[in-house]
């Protein structure tokens, strides 16, 4: 007679089968019950401690949130968000356990009968039987916590879903709106991706629990005929959860990154797609395989359909299409692809608002004739010649006022309309930045949690500069300036409590009162040297009571916060102050600009209230799934010379779909935000107005003074040239040859660290006030330049094309002005021979005469940096202007301009101002009309050049005109051999350098006697 364990080892009592009297004691079953230790008094308290301090680490992440939100007045944001995630959780949760959980127990309640067990599996049993509710609960738990945090994540994706609004446009492969693709078919393939998961987890739980109750033989394989049924049904759920995921893939397809271009192509719509429906059809077939065999006991049928699956994706999802692909689509690609190629165009230029371009084949003239420029006056009177990214030190040094204040490296630009001498009132571009506050320069006695929280809080006021001109000495040429704020800006609050540089936090306001603590401004005329301020707005949360304080203390890990006695009952919290984290928290459905820039405007339109400092940013609603429009990775797309290493607010980085539909405002003061509708007719912002209704306000609020200062958003831009690279070429053939494919021009001034062997940075677009040849009138634009493309070893460097975005809005409130947003594009032939900005900058370079006085100005203590090059479309061509600056080395060293590069075809420019420098050019009238700079003898109110500078520059002329001739004479004499002439020329350059380097210190010399 056979005996199993079962017979041997058996119920509570242990062992209970024969055994002699002298037999030995056979071996007891193992005891799986664990005693708990004890945890002791100490244990408990450590226990409770550790419970209270993450209680109130969670209340202070929670808590400090909830106000924030609610001072700001977005609570709603905050509520419906949460709610979004915590719902999602909860579905998560609770679909993994309604799952898990009934599968699990059903699978234990079909183990069979302790005597039909497999031996092997009778020890598990037991040790199961005792934990079976932990089993049937604990495990479901702990997958239900994964599944609810995999989906919580996604809470943008449902709320879309769930509020979308039509695109009007259908995609056209199958005619579908397209909010179908960029709304719900993410959500939905979310969806089915998710149950497919759990039913795959759910398949391997119910296995397990099988085997450990015996239901399930491993040698051989052998499964009890309920647990059978069970898992046949479970499989046919994923086998038609697979089908659903084939019918998606052939949506899917429509968006996603291919070749020769994104979205569906030839191959994928006649070979992949007809693969996937059949793929589907099998799918379900073996679903009904798997209910047959799961009641008739043979898993031959299901077993065979799963091959057969296998074998078919690997036909008709590998073997067909690449036999296609192969030998059908390559011999004739150009023909096949190009429908899809032409999706591919449409789709791109709908999805990325270029549907308008105007696109102009331009002949450019090279030569120059006297009165050229007379029709660009209004163009070349604007020529900024104010580097925003140069005169940063030059303005820190002006303008500073004292170390704890600084400037951006960076300044914005931007148009104001100024009152002239005889009162006329012009609009002109301006260089402005904000005089912000920087505790870093604070000394370190300085640096303490009082200074650094309650007294240096702010900084204060704008400086402003004419961007088209500069003061006798080269500097900035100031219209609002100084501390306080003079100039012709008007009465404004020059307080800066945000931006993107303001401390972590502060702690400001007091009772009425109470005397003053914060630092507001420097003032000699004070005994104290600086006049004190208490804030009176109302810009962050309270932290007047004990709850408060102990939230934000835990916050910022700071006691001093909890015990400072500058904490009073009218305290106010200020953080999360940079402008574009406040609005990517109210909005986080909207990709940010990478820049904010400052504004000084009436925000209400009335002239008798005080104007406000404010933030402006543009905010992009983006998709990844729009059809057959083609993927931009935003990283990639925005970089450039000038770009920053701020973070990016997005909540994708790669898009196929982009529109500036917000505009955003912060206050600089009170850091209130305010959003306004940019874009009345996107869809994604109608879907994110549905979600938050009343957020964004409608464009008639925005006041003319505020609508004057907005402008095309330069990552947009950015974006659109990137694209454009390829997508100037519009019919789809010519698309596909890529003969005539262009690049973005490289920054001829800057060269990049990065990288082997350096490598170059791609030029930043610059706003300029100009005018394209279709142009009826010169207006604020945005500009870039192109360069054909090709392999690098093959490179040419002549100009391929320039586009031009139509940047003015208007100062009428409510309404942008007719025309902005216009995207214009003049593409020059691939003969041409207008030298692009790398050329002009080499020409410039090894000019003989600019060379000599640069590397004169480059000696002596002092270094030449050459500023932005720009390129405007006038006089029949195409015009380069560079501003050169001269800077002395040392800590306090500032850069100045002394000279002005021109270029038109191949003649050069050089001279100390724009004027001077184009006439040069033009045969010596150009007939442009410039603004005053460098050497300028301007009106009444404009710096003017003294009589020893202005004879010095005339010396230093006629020394480097002498030193070009001799340098002439000695290459004549050295090629024809004649020693005597070459050492007499030698001898007259050695004089005129001497006679230059002399002048060059008398103009130093006067400039700074000024």
């Amino acid at each position: 007679m056979s005996t199993n364990l079962f017979d041997i080892f058996g119920g509570a009592d242990g062992f209970k089968g024969p055994r002699g009297p002298q037999g030995p004691r056979p071996p007891q079953r193992p005891n799986y019950q664990f005693q708990r230790p004890s945890l002791g008094p100490l244990g408990i308290t450590v226990i409770v401690l550790g419970a209270l301090v993450a209680l109130v680490v969670v209340a202070s992440r929670f808590g400090t949130e909830i106000l924030w939100f609610n001072q700001i007045g977005y609570a709603r944001v905050f509520w419906t968000q949460l709610a979004a995630l915590v719902g999602l959780f909860l579905v998560g949760f609770l679909l993994a356990v309604v799952v898990l959980a009934p599968n699990l127990r059903l699978a234990w309640s079909h183990r069979p009968p302790v005597e039909k067990a497999p031996r092997s599996a009778r020890v598990y049993r037991d040790m199961a039987e005792r934990h079976h509710k932990l089993m049937a609960f604990g495990l479901p738990g702990i997958v239900g916590i994964f599944a609810g945090l995999s989906l919580a994540p996604n809470w943008r994706s449902v709320l879309v879903a769930l509020n979308g609004h039509s695109f009007g446009k259908a995609d056209p492969q199958y005619g579908i709106d397209i909010s179908f693709y960029t709304f719900q078919l993410p959500i939905i393939d979310l969806l089915v991706s998710f149950l497919l998961g759990l039913c795959v987890v759910t398949i391997v739980g119910v296995g397990l629990v099988g085997y450990l109750g015996g239901a399930v033989s491993i040698s051989p394989l052998r499964v009890y005929r309920p647990l059978r049924i069970h898992l046949g049904i479970l499989a046919a759920v994923v086998s038609l959860l697979i089908a659903a995921r084939y019918v998606l893939d052939r949506f899917v397809m429509l968006y996603e990154a291919g070749r020769p271009t994104d979205g569906a192509m030839y191959t994928a719509v006649h070979a992949q797609m007809p693969g996937r429906l059949i793929m589907a059809v099998i799918a379900v077939l073996i679903a009904v395989l798997f209910l047959v065999a799961a009641f008739r006991g043979s898993w031959y049928l299901p077993a065979a359909g799963v091959a057969v699956m296998v074998v078919s994706g690997l036909i008709l999802g590998m073997a067909y299409p690449l036999v296609i692909q192969r030998f059908k689509v390559v011999p004739n690609e150009r023909d096949l692809e190009s429908p899809y190629i032409q999706r591919n165009i449409d789709a791109t230029y709908a999805a990325y608002g270029m549907e308008d371009l105007e696109y102009e084949n331009y002949t450019a003239r090279t030569d120059a004739t006297a009165g050229q420029l007379r029709e660009d006056s209004v163009t070349t009177s604007q020529i900024r010649l104010l580097d925003p990214e140069i005169i940063a030190p030059t303005v820190r040094q002006m303008q500073q006022s004292r170390q704890y204040y600084t400037f951006a490296d960076q300044f914005s630009v931007d148009r104001y309309t100024l009152t002239d001498a005889e009162g006329n009132e012009e609009k002109r571009d301006t260089v402005i930045s904000v005089r912000d506050i920087n505790l870093s320069a604070l000394s370190r006695s300085q640096r303490n949690w009082v200074n650094d929280h309650t007294v240096y809080t702010h900084g204060f006021g704008v400086v402003a500069a004419y961007g088209n001109h500069l003061n006798a000495d080269g500097l900035p040429d100031y219209w609002e300036q100084g501390i306080p704020s003079r100039g012709e800006m008007g009465d404004y609050e020059e307080r800066v409590y945000f931006s993107p540089n303001s401390p972590q936090y502060s702690i400001v306001g007091a009772p009425k009162g109470a005397k003053p603590q914060e630092l507001d401004y420097p003032d000699d005329t004070q005994e104290a040297g600086q006049v004190r301020t208490t804030y009176a707005g109302d810009g962050g949360p309270s932290i007047g009571n004990f709850f408060s304080k102990l939230l934000y203390a835990v916050k910022f890990g700071s006691t001093d916060l909890f015990f400072s006695s500058q904490v009073n009952e009218k305290s106010q919290i200020l953080y999360d102050r940079d402008p574009a984290l406040r609005v990517s928290k109210v909005a986080p459905y909207l990709t940010l600009d990478n820049k904010s820039y400052p504004a000084v405007v009436d925000m209400d339109g009335d002239p008798k209230t005080r104007k406000r400092l404010v933030w402006v940013i543009d905010g992009y609603t983006t998709s990844d799934s729009y059809p057959y429009a083609q993927h931009v990775n935003l990283d990639d797309a925005t970089a450039d010379s000038r770009t920053d290493n701020r973070e990016l607010f997005a909540p994708s980085k790669t898009i196929n779909y982009m529109r500036n539909s917000v505009k955003a405002v912060v206050d600089a003061y009170d850091g209130s935000v305010t959003l306004y509708e940019w874009d009345d007719k996107d869809p994604v912002l109608k879907t994110w107005k549905s979600i938050y209704p009343g957020q964004v306000r409608p464009m008639s609020e925005i006041s003319g003074d505020l609508m004057s200062h907005l402008r095309y958003p330069e990552d947009l831009f950015k974006v659109q040239r990137s694209l454009l690279t390829t997508y100037h070429v519009k019919d789809a053939p010519q698309f596909y040859t890529g003969g005539d494919q262009w690049r973005l021009s490289e920054d001829p001034t800057v060269r990049s660290s990065g990288g082997q062997g350096g490598g170059t940075q791609l030029q930043a677009p610059y706003y300029l006030t100009m005018k394209m040849p279709s142009q009826e009138t010169a207006e604020f634009s945005l500009t870039s330049v192109f360069v054909p493309g090709g392999d690098a070893q093959f490179r040419r460097a002549p100009m391929a094309g320039f586009l031009a975005v139509d940047s003015e809005t208007g100062n009428e409130a409510g309404k942008v002005r007719e025309g902005y947003g216009k995207l214009r594009m003049i593409a020059l032939p691939s003969s041409t021979t207008v030298p692009g900005p790398g050329q002009v900058q080499n020409n410039f370079n090894s000019n003989r005469t600019v060379n000599l006085e640069l590397n004169l100005q480059d000696q002596q203590g002092s270094e030449v940096t050459r500023g932005n090059l720009l390129t405007l479309p006038v006089g029949g061509g195409l015009l380069y202007v560079q501003p050169v600056y001269i800077q002395s080395t040392g800590d306090t060293s500032y850069p100045q301009l002394r000279n002005v590069l021109v270029a038109f075809g191949d003649k050069i420019g050089f001279a100390p101002t724009l004027e001077e420098a184009l006439d040069q050019v033009f045969e010596g009238d150009s007939a442009a009309q410039t603004a005053h700079s460098g050497a300028a003898t301007g009106g009444e109110g404009e710096a003017t050049e003294t009589a020893p500078a202005a004879d010095a520059r005339t010396k230093l002329s006629q020394a480097l005109q002498s030193a070009a001739d001799a340098m002439k004479k000695s290459d004549e004499a050295l090629k024809g051999g004649d020693w005597s002439a070459y050492g007499e020329a030698q001898k007259r350059l050695q004089k005129a350098v001497e006679d230059a380097q002399a002048a060059q210190e008398e103009i130093d010399a006067a400039a700074g006697a000024q």
